[in-house]
């Protein structure tokens, strides 16, 4: 009898154990899912897949659900996401989409509310201030962007002309160069665009916009900004907006070229690798101005999370590995732009990926003290196409310089209602 009772409460403690076993499984923590999106191309897809993965063995506690795609395919996606609240936990955005969802801060989460999981002390506030809207930190700026002048040093040597640094040294080096059929500087449509506007906004002293964002150039600073692109064609200073042809900076027929400061080695990488060095010069102004007047800056991109996130903790973790994490940093090299995070840009310098024509402009950037926060509306292409439109009139002689510029102001109070 007493061995069938030590049976029975053997039996009955592997029992209990065994409840007590299932209830622990039961109860295990599930893991958190946040969502992040991103867009660009193959490489940055892979690297950034590869650092989730590193976050998640981390944090074992926390699933990271990614989407992404190339550019136009994201930006039309993510439109609807906003207005229908299913955007991502962490999205890299646009630096316009502040403007356009959160004029007055609320479109985007406040991210000094979750400060205590983001390492914001990694960036210094006059780039915050970027990503601020109404007073809250609405985005993080991955990196910073301006057009940049970029010049062939070996043909401005082979010409006996030193680096250009004013319109004047441009003038002459194109009296130098023409004959040979090399133009000293070129440009693609927004990179002109945004080039006569510095010369305008230099000569006039005048900005294009006011601070509210409406039109601030009356009809006589548009004739400024056409007849100096006119002159920069008539002077074979730069090509024709519709001629120009980027394999002529691999070739030589280009001296020069404005570009961002994240295509540097896009436009000018295959021409150094031809030979030619590329070196970034200063930013082009008049004899009277400072250098980077008239010249625009902006967030290349910048992260945020979503305000309507049931997990903001959480996404302020992923946000903080994205931006300051060692390993990630050196696995997105400068894919993104030269990171403005502190711990980002130790970790690049001591693996030696701080070098180059890329880093040399992003300082040449970060070191002018005049660069103006860029309004997204003038990178509006219906704006500069139209602008074009009104230069070749004048080319072409269809009409005046007067008549194109009171033209082209009718048509941006028409169209933008600036």
């Amino acid at each position: 009898m007493r061995k069938q009772i030590l049976a029975f409460v053997t039996a009955a403690c592997l029992l209990l154990a065994g409840c007590r076993q299932e209830a622990v499984v039961t109860q295990q923590k599930e893991p958190v899912h946040i969502s992040l999106s991103w867009w660009g191309n193959d490489v940055r897809t892979e690297y950034t897949i590869e650092g989730v993965e590193v976050f998640e063995r981390l944090h074992p506690d926390i699933k990271v659900d990614v989407s992404y795609s190339e550019w136009s395919g994201y930006e039309s996606r993510n439109r609807i996401q906003m207005f229908s609240k299913t955007e991502a936990d962490v999205m890299q955005i646009n630096f316009g989409w502040l403007s356009e969802f959160s004029p007055e801060g609320e479109g985007y989460y406040d991210l000094d509310a979750i400060s205590d999981q983001f390492d914001v002390s990694n960036f210094d506030e006059s780039f915050l201030g970027y990503g601020r809207r109404g007073g809250k930190l609405n985005g993080i700026p991955i990196a910073m962007n301006a057009e940049t002048v970029y010049v062939n040093k070996t043909l401005y040597d082979q010409y006996g002309l030193d680096i250009p640094e004013t319109w004047e040294d441009l003038e002459e080096a194109a009296k130098v160069m023409s004959p040979d059929g090399v133009y000293p500087m070129s440009g693609a449509d927004k990179a002109l665009w945004l080039y006569t506007i510095a010369y305008a906004e230099q000569v006039t002293g005048r900005k294009i916009l006011r601070d509210d964002g409406s039109l601030n150039f009356s009809p006589n600073e548009l004739r400024v900004m056409i007849l100096f692109y006119q002159h920069l064609v008539d002077a074979k200073i730069v090509p024709q907006m519709e001629y120009y042809d980027r394999l002529n900076i691999q070739n030589g027929v280009y001296a020069g070229t404005v570009a961002w400061v994240s295509d540097a080695v896009n436009y000018c990488g295959a021409a150094m690798e031809s030979g030619y060095e590329y070196i970034a010069a200063p930013y082009t102004h008049t004899a009277e101005t400072p250098e980077g007047a008239g010249w625009y800056a902006k967030p290349a991109s910048l992260y945020a999370v979503s305000k309507n996130t049931q997990h903001p903790k959480e996404a302020a973790m992923l946000l903080d590995f994205l931006l300051n994490n060692e390993d990630m940093a050196i696995m997105q090299g400068v894919e993104k732009g030269v990171p403005l995070s502190t711990s980002a840009r130790q970790a690049l310098d001591q693996d030696g990926q701080l070098s180059g024509l890329q880093y040399e402009a992003s300082l040449c950037m970060e070191s002018c003290e005049n660069l103006s926060p860029i309004n997204a509306f003038i990178e509006n292409a219906d704006l500069y196409a139209m602008f074009y439109d009104a230069c070749n009139l004048v080319l072409y002689e269809k009409a005046t310089p007067e008549e194109a510029a009171g033209q082209l102001y009718l048509d941006i109070k028409h169209n933008f209602n600036k």
